[in-house]
C-alpha cells in the first residue's frame, strides 16, 4: 500500500535545532510517522521532546554550539545509542545576521557560514559514514531557503549559505546516491515563527509579503510536516539532489 511507504516506524531521526519553529514542527511530524527523534539544540527543547513523547516515541536530548564542527562525530556516536543506528538526517540549525552589505563585518559573515553551510556539509559527510557503515541507505534532509534562489537585501552571509546549501545538496546526491542514500533540500518560504515576528508586525512589510505569495498567508510549521516525512521515507527513494520550495507560490509569482 502506498501509505506504507511513508511510515517511518523504528528510524531514528537526528533534527538540528528543533527547540522551535520550523525544527520543532518537522520533529513532531517524523515523530507521528514514527520515528525517534535525537534532538542537537543549544537550549532545552522542553516543547519538543514532551510532544514527541506524547506520540509515544523516544526523544534524546543532545546539546551542542554546532557553530564549532569538533562536535559532530560525537554526536553521531550519542545519536546510535538509541538503537544502534541512524536512518535520517535534518540539517535546521541555522541563524540569520541583517546589516547593510557595504558595512557587513567578517565576523557575521563567519559566524552565519559557518553554521548554516559549514556545519551542514560535515554533520551530512558524518551521517553519511554510518550510513555506509550500516551497509547504504538513508535520507539526508537539508533546509534550503527562498534565498537559495534569490538575492535578498541586508542579508549577504545568510544567501550566501542558502545558495550554498541547494548547491552542496546537489553534489552530495551526486556522490551519494549510488549508496542509497538520498540527499535532498527543503526551502521554506515566510513562515510565522519567533523569526518573522518583527516583519508580520510591520504593516507595511507585512502587506507586501502577503501580496506576493499567492495562498495569501504565511506558512506555518505544520506545512513542512508532509514534505520533511515524504523526503525521510521510502516514498521519496528516487528523489535526489533537489530542493523543494515550502513557499505558498512565492517564487511562482
Amino acid at each position: 500500500m502506498i501509505l506504507d511507504q511513508f511510515q517511518l516506524d523504528g528510524r531514528v531521526a537526528i533534527v538540528t535545532g528543533c527547540n522551535t519553529g520550523l525544527g520543532q514542527g518537522m520533529a513532531v511530524a517524523l515523530a507521528q510517522a514514527g520515528a525517534d527523534i535525537v534532538g542537537v539544540n543549544v537550549s532545552d527543547p522542553v516543547e519538543t521532546r514532551a510532544a514527541v513523547e506524547r506520540l509515544g516515541r523516544r526523544f534524546l536530548d543532545l546539546r551542542a554550539n554546532l557553530g564549532d564542527v569538533s562536535c559532530i562525530e560525537g554526536l553521531v556516536t550519542e545519536a546510535k545509542s538509541l538503537t544502534g543506528r541512524v536512518d535520517i538526517l535534518v540539517n535546521n540549525a541555522g541563524i540569520i545576521r541583517r546589516e547593510d552589505a557595504i558595512r557587513f563585518s567578517e565576523k557575521d559573515w563567519d559566524d552565519v557560514v559557518d553554521l548554516n553551510l559549514k556545519t551542514v556539509f560535515f554533520f551530512s559527510q558524518a551521517v553519511a559514514r554510518q550510513y555506509l557503515a550500516q551497509g547504504g541507505g538513508g535520507k539526508i534532509i537539508n533546509v534550503a531557503s527562498m534565498l537559495s534562489f534569490q538575492g535578498g537585501v541586508r542579508v549577504p552571509s545568510y544567501t550566501a549559505s542558502k545558495s550554498g546549501v541547494m548547491g552542496i545538496t546537489r553534489l552530495m546526491a551526486n556522490e551519494w546516491a549510488s549508496h542509497g542514500i538520498n540527499v535532498n533540500a527543503i526551502a521554506p518560504g515566510y513562515m510565522a515563527t519567533n523569526n518573522t515576528v518583527a516583519l508580520r508586525q510591520d504593516e507595511s512589510r507585512n502587506a507586501a509579503i502577503l501580496d506576493r505569495i499567492p495562498a495569501g498567508r504565511w506558512g506555518v510549521p505544520d506545512d513542512l510536516a508532509g514534505p520533511v516525512v515524504f523526503l525521510a521515507s521510502r516514498a521519496s527513494d528516487y528523489v535526489n539532489g533537489y530542493t523543494v520550495a515550502v513557499d505558498g507560490g512565492w517564487l511562482a509569482r
